[in-house]
């Protein structure tokens, strides 16, 4: 059978459905997006509702995507929602995530985010990164061969040291959801075919003080070994005419 890449191009997938997730899942749905993807492995738990106000008392010990894909049923009877029970590891990465054209890192893991990075990189399919700490957050949209990766920023993931310490410094919850919102804004763009305006700059959000955004231009590494950072090499090392 063969593969309908016009529609692959058209779909989105969601990993991870809590803080970041959830808004973004909502603000698609609210957008009129026809269908989307979404991975996740936990269940709903009674600490997850003050913040992912998508679920409620009797979706708890009900998995997140199956709980989210029903609340958005109701909302949005047209939207189609596939959901996945999973964790998004080294060992189904590129299966999923080649059947969409477009990610939005929703994961509170370091290591996924360099997963999704590195698999979206391997794969030529964009991607928008997020990140919450405590009352900042941040987002990136990286498109490959265009713009620089995540790991043009940090070579390797956090250690474990500080992986802890950024999940004892939390999120807050509307942090979270302007972020996720963002992420879903840069979905659109894509699927709209217009430049996402955070590919190439990274977006910086301070809730303290009024609330602050940043945009800086992130440039390529040299070195990095993502397909922009080649092509950059390639470029400056060819002759001039």
């Amino acid at each position: 059978m063969a593969i309908d890449t016009q529609r692959i191009a058209s779909r989105l997938l969601i990993v991870g459905s809590g803080g970041l997730g959830v808004p973004a899942a909502i603000a698609l749905g609210r957008a009129g997006v026809s269908e989307f993807g979404v991975v996740d492995p936990d269940s709903v738990e009674l600490s997850n509702l003050p913040r992912q106000v998508i679920y409620g008392e009797s979706d708890i010990g009900t998995p997140k995507v199956i709980a989210l894909s029903r609340s958005l049923r109701d909302r949005y009877p047209a939207l189609e929602v596939h959901p996945h029970q999973c964790e998004l590891d080294a060992s189904n990465a590129a299966q999923l995530i080649s059947d969409y054209g477009f990610v939005i890192d929703a994961t509170d893991n370091p290591v996924a985010k360099f997963l999704i990075n590195d698999t979206c990189v391997a794969l030529g399919i964009p991607f928008v990164y997020g990140g919450v700490l405590g009352m900042t957050g941040q987002a990136m949209t990286v498109i490959p061969s265009k713009t620089a990766c995540l790991r043009c920023l940090f070579e390797e993931p956090p250690d474990a040291a500080e992986i802890a310490s950024c999940r004892d410094a939390g999120i807050i919850g509307p942090v979270a959801g302007a972020i996720g919102e963002a992420q879903a804004t840069e979905a659109l763009r894509w699927l709209r075919r217009d430049a996402p305006a955070l590919s190439g700059k990274m977006m910086s959000y301070d809730a303290t003080g009024g609330g602050r955004v940043r945009l800086t231009p992130i440039s390529v590494r040299p070195g990095c070994g993502c397909a922009a950072a080649t092509l950059a090499t390639s470029a400056a090392q060819r002759p001039e005419s």
